[in-house]
């Protein structure tokens, strides 16, 4: 069966997307993705941050509510792709209420543009609505129970941080505004994704620089770990942002998809290859201020809802993806030596 407003292969020649939160660790891969199918990408940054890809650039700051109107009304996007996040579980505690602000307001502010542009006439297809895909988090689900694994979207939510409450408030706004208002707006749910470009407070990022910078003689041979006990379901940033694209072509209205490799892989696993690479001897050891007072053992995506809409297949091997990220942060470390 079709999915429900599917869009039909190559429809998306022409149309214009905006991505919020361009200059984040996925704005760049995305920009480039849809810009290869086809779309006119335009994106937006704050004031200061660099924005780079095939894109139209924007200065936009989520929490001013009539620069979000403003620019909605300007670009007039068929698609909007909503990144913008404070994304940091870290600094969710530390800052709880600029987490609420950006990743709540910042994105009931998008809707209420994205409402005032459908109102206006908007982008004439879909009966003149714009397609707003939020990207919410598997943190959401917080620790699933052992026969809950793999995780399906009608899981039960446990958050359990401030950014995991942050991103099920945004869902539960964005199903709310397609049911209340008529409004195409579709949700991810996305699992641990990395890849060249991401910062070092994510755990493959960090091991990767800790390993460059002991090649270069900037540390001692040893890369600090939490626990590596852990099996995470990781996926490649560039596959990732194909399963935005589709589900922005062929998601269904109203639908929350989880996106994730579909296998869980221990940590550990993913360290030893990762020093497999390494162009002088490297070590490991646990550094007890890295390890969480409670981790859950297993996390993995059910993607099958994913696959079914769309078709959507991770296609980039993980060994690929560690060696890629691993010379990203080799030249980074060179050009800061």
């Amino acid at each position: 069966m079709a999915p429900e407003t599917a869009r039909p292969a190559g429809e998306a020649a022409g149309r214009r997307a905006l991505i919020v939160g361009a200059a984040g660790f996925v704005g760049g891969y995305l920009a480039a993705e849809l810009a290869a199918h086809g779309w006119a990408v335009h994106g937006t940054a704050l004031p200061g941050e660099a924005l780079a890809g095939p894109l139209e650039p924007h200065t936009l700051d989520v929490l001013d509510a009539a620069a979000c109107a403003a620019l909605t009304g300007q670009v007039r996007p068929h698609a909007v792709f909503h990144l913008a996040a404070q994304s940091s579980v870290a600094l969710s505690w530390q800052r709880p209420g600029l987490t609420i602000d950006v990743n709540v307001k910042g994105a009931v502010n998008m809707l209420e543009a994205v409402r005032a542009l459908d109102a206006a006439g908007g982008p004439q297809r879909q009966g003149g609505r714009c397609r707003v895909l939020l990207v919410g988090s598997s943190e959401e689900y917080g620790a699933p129970l052992p026969e809950e694994v793999p995780v399906r979207e009608e899981n039960p939510l446990r958050p359990a941080n401030v950014y995991a409450v942050t991103k099920c408030t945004q869902n539960r706004l964005g199903m709310l505004y397609a049911r209340a208002y008529g409004m195409d707006v579709l949700a991810t749910r996305s699992f641990n994704h990395f890849g060249p470009g991401q910062a070092p407070i994510f755990v493959m990022a960090d091991f990767a620089k800790q390993l460059a910078e002991a090649e270069q003689g900037l540390r001692e041979p040893v890369i600090r770990t939490g626990n590596l006990a852990a099996r995470r379901d990781f996926t490649d940033v560039r596959d990732v942002v194909r399963a935005y694209r589709l589900l922005a072509e062929q998601g269904r209205t109203g639908e929350t998809y989880n996106v994730g490799s579909g296998r869980a892989v221990a940590i550990s696993e993913l360290l030893e290859r990762l020093l497999a690479l390494a162009r002088r001897p490297v070590e490991w050891q646990t550094d007890p201020a890295r390890l969480r007072p409670v981790d859950v053992p297993e996390v993995r995506a059910d993607i099958a809802k994913l696959q079914a809409d769309t078709g959507w297949q991770p296609e980039i091997a993980i060994d690929a993806t560690l060696r890629d990220t691993l010379e990203d942060w080799r030249g980074r470390v060179r050009a800061q030596a």
